[in-house]
């Protein structure tokens, strides 16, 4: 039933969408499309953290050096630290905000501390398909630039994710650190919204936990995570990504791609229940 509801997702025509969701052991249990390479906006972003995580336990980032942010080119949109007096946080805090709002600013700021070189090279090194993050964030991609800030497949992110949660990237100290700062993201809009948890306090530990990532710009939206829903586990990545020259007279699209993704989320919820 859920793997026939995901095959069949009723989505906005001209939509493309790259789709796994496995169980707490790997198995494959809905899939669509799922080594399908779109751009993925921020949920590469993981792979930032993922770096910053290793450097830290590696004893080669200290993870309450204050890092500024002056010392990257301002970037707007999404997050807070624009909006903060504090010109300097300590690494896990600026890591912190990447998590919990994919703070852009925190974003550069961690890349500039770690090289997008070796962000690349862990994204090779996670992501066989070829998911990874091509870029720094920017508000304006010029011609010289990268054509998006990343692209992905939902097989990698799905299965990086139940690494993850199986405590199996690097190690189980690097993997815990991520997930922590995962677990806080408020952005429950697409998938973990078919879960019906306050975006502001969802539960960190007990049988009922959520970590995840997602990534949103024009013409791209994307959710991958771990969700453990009354003790069962399950892994997910949903990608969707559409031309955003293709005619949307009645402006619905962005709703119609949304309330598909927190349909599978729906889906996955009651399979979980079941």
């Amino acid at each position: 039933m859920f793997l026939d509801s995901v095959v069949d997702l009723p989505a906005p025509a001209g939509t493309r969408w790259s789709i796994e969701v496995l169980d707490a052991a790997g198995e494959v249990i809905a899939s669509r499309d799922p080594e399908l390479l779109l751009p993925t906006a921020s949920l590469a972003k993981v792979f930032v953290l993922v770096e910053v995580a290793v450097r830290i336990e590696a004893g080669e980032l200290d993870a309450n050096q204050l890092h500024a942010r002056r010392t990257v080119e301002p970037v707007a949109d999404s997050g807070l630290w624009q909006h903060l007096a504090v010109d300097a946080l300590p690494l896990v805090d600026v890591a912190a905000l990447v998590g919990a709002v994919s703070d852009n600013l925190a974003t550069n700021v961690l890349m500039e501390a770690v090289g997008l070189g070796s962000v690349r090279r862990r994204a090779a090194a996670l992501a066989p398909c070829g998911s990874t993050l091509h870029d720094v964030v920017r508000d304006q991609r010029l011609p010289e630039h990268p054509r998006t800030l990343s692209g992905g497949c939902a097989r990698d992110h799905a299965r990086l994710f139940h690494r993850l949660a199986m405590g199996e990237v690097v190690s189980s100290a690097v993997s815990g650190r991520v997930l922590g700062w995962l677990a806080t993201g408020v952005d429950l809009s697409m998938v973990a919204g078919g879960f019906d948890l306050d975006p502001l306090a969802h539960p960190l530990g007990g049988d009922r936990r959520l970590a995840h990532k997602t990534g949103a710009d024009d013409g791209v939206r994307a959710d991958a995570g771990t969700v453990t829903w009354r003790g069962r586990t399950a892994s997910y990545a949903v990608l969707c990504a559409w031309d955003t020259s293709l005619p949307d007279p009645e402006g619905g699209r962005v709703g119609a791609v949304l309330a598909a993704m927190r349909g599978v989320g729906r889906e996955l919820r009651l399979a979980l229940e079941g």
